[in-house]
């Protein structure tokens, strides 16, 4: 269960989440439709969504690298591109209020998931685990992970451990088809002795959690 160094090779996922100013957030979603194609062409971009439930205006991205080495070429050249840098960052920049970075692994016994359709809704889920790494809440958390894809009422999308950040922070990424149907599947999970029986095992080790229901951008590879 272990994470970093043990993985059979070195891609990494740096997540990235932007405050926006209430007022501009409009402007900078349109921005992002509009000249986000200067952005990928130099990486891959996994996804981008804006938030809709338990934070306000906020924006993910989730981007993948082959190496450490790959992310300082890619920054090197986004400093150099002019279509770049003047149609979107000069005038993105001010309507941003705050960044926050993470460099984060999928665990090892994830794979990287799509949805099986798009128009779905994402929740991202951040669980703050205590000091140890997986090798002290690996099991747990995985089983109760699995306790919840075993009720078939949502999709996981990935899970990925930090390595650079708040340490011990696990995000899980599901999709479901709207957020009726995640509620009608979250009441259901509650009353099955399966989930309960894992979620209460996995608790011990859980310091706090937050999650944030999620929609993804015209430009977003997962929709």
């Amino acid at each position: 269960l272990a994470t970093g160094p043990r993985q059979s090779n070195g891609n990494f996922y740096e997540i990235r989440t932007y405050d926006i100013k209430p007022a501009k957030m409009k402007e900078f979603l349109e921005m992002v439709n509009k000249y986000f194609h200067f952005r990928t062409a130099h990486s891959e971009l996994v996804g981008f969504w804006y938030s809709e439930l338990g934070a306000m205006n906020k924006v993910f991205h989730i981007w993948k690298y082959d190496s450490f080495a790959h992310r300082t070429a890619v920054r090197h050249a986004l400093a150099n591109d002019r279509d770049w840098q003047g149609k979107f960052i000069s005038a993105a920049l001010p309507l941003v209020e705050k960044q926050h970075n993470e460099v984060a692994y999928l665990v090892p016994w994830c794979q990287l998931g799509k949805p099986s359709k798009e128009g779905g809704v994402y929740e991202w889920v951040t669980f703050q685990m205590k000091p140890g790494g997986p090798a002290l809440w690996g099991e747990a958390f995985q089983a109760a992970i699995n306790a919840h894809l075993n009720t078939g009422y949502t999709k996981l999308i990935g899970v990925f451990h930090t390595e650079y950040g708040l340490l011990n922070t696990v995000h899980v990424l599901w999709w479901n088809e709207s957020p009726d149907q995640r509620a009608a599947g979250r009441h259901s999970a509650h009353e099955d002795a399966r989930v309960v029986a894992a979620v209460r095992d996995s608790v011990r080790f859980l310091e706090s959690q937050q999650n944030v229901l999620l929609i993804p951008l015209q430009c977003s590879p997962l929709k």
